[in-house]
């Protein structure tokens, strides 16, 4: 028991940059597959229907032509995914930023609630978050669920400036609601998101420079789109994960292979996520915020 609490104690101090030496990559892709095997709320193919039309190459992605005439989203089965708890928790959250860095972030006390209700709902009631978080317990990262949920809210919502000292950015808006930066679309890896935004007119889908091996869901996707004027060469994300999914995946790899190229496996497939750091400032004793979190492509 002394010797878990010292190494929490000396976790907490150094943040993540001593956990990669005591998980392997061979433990990370082994509980990518059991987190997939216990992604019940992920969509299947019958609530998801894309519509990929033009696949392009990497060297045409900067290009910024429309070569699809459809929406990716042929359909999605709203009234089965989006009434489950963790969909509903992360609905919730998309709307509560100003997507413009620069731009001040300021929350009410009803949207701080629902980062808490979004965590809350993906690691304390669902199989994946419970599962996620008793590996890391067993590695001795966190000793209660508490601490983990508390560490994730600091992580993915705490707030740090991209752009001219305002509080404008975390992990979370970079990440799951995207962000314009510098005139173009920065961050946005979330399925949902895109899906909600292209059915309200809001974004335009171009092409895919990417699709993974999986035949059903979730599944991997480089996507060309423009955000209500804004351009993203490459957006990619994991169609049809679950929310808890989404975060799980993104949380295991920053804690253990912060800053690097992190290698998973879903149903028998190769996976890799890269993760960056927030350099310029940290919480708790030297911890850093999320940066970017995505599924890496070729």
């Amino acid at each position: 028991m002394k010797i878990t609490l010292l190494l929490c104690l000396t976790l907490v101090a150094q943040g993540y940059s001593s956990v990669s030496a005591g998980i392997s990559d061979a433990e990370l892709k082994s509980l990518s597959e059991k987190l997939f095997s216990l992604d019940y709320n992920r969509a299947t193919s019958s609530q998801i229907t894309l519509n990929l039309q033009k696949l392009i190459s990497s060297s045409e992605t900067g290009a910024q032509i429309d070569y699809s005439s459809r929406p990716l989203f042929q359909y999605v089965n709203e009234a089965t995914l989006f009434s489950k708890p963790t969909y509903k928790a992360l609905i919730n959250l998309l709307d509560n930023y100003q997507r413009t860095t620069g731009v001040t972030e300021s929350f009410s006390s009803q949207q701080l609630s629902e980062q808490d209700t979004f965590l809350r709902e993906a690691i304390s009631y669902t199989t994946v978050g419970k599962e996620l978080y008793a590996f890391l317990n067993s590695k001795g990262i966190y000793r209660s669920v508490s601490d983990f949920i508390y560490d994730l809210k600091m992580m993915w919502f705490g707030l740090y400036s991209r752009y001219n000292g305002k509080m404008d950015s975390s992990g979370f808006e970079h990440i799951f609601a995207g962000e314009i930066k510098g005139g173009k679309v920065s961050g946005f890896h979330n399925w949902v998101q895109f899906y909600l935004l292209e059915k309200r007119g809001l974004l335009n889908y171009y092409s895919h420079s990417f699709n993974g091996p999986w035949t059903s869901y979730p599944d991997v996707l480089g996507m060309q789109f423009n955000w209500d004027g804004y351009y993203k060469s490459v957006g990619s994300a994991i169609i049809g994960a679950s929310p808890e999914f989404d975060l799980a995946m993104y949380s295991l790899c920053y804690i253990t292979r912060p800053g690097k190229r992190c290698y998973l496996s879903l149903g028998g497939k190769s996976l890799t996520i890269q993760t960056y750091t927030w350099e310029n400032s940290s919480y708790g004793n030297g911890k850093k915020y999320i940066a970017s979190a995505y599924p890496a492509t070729p």
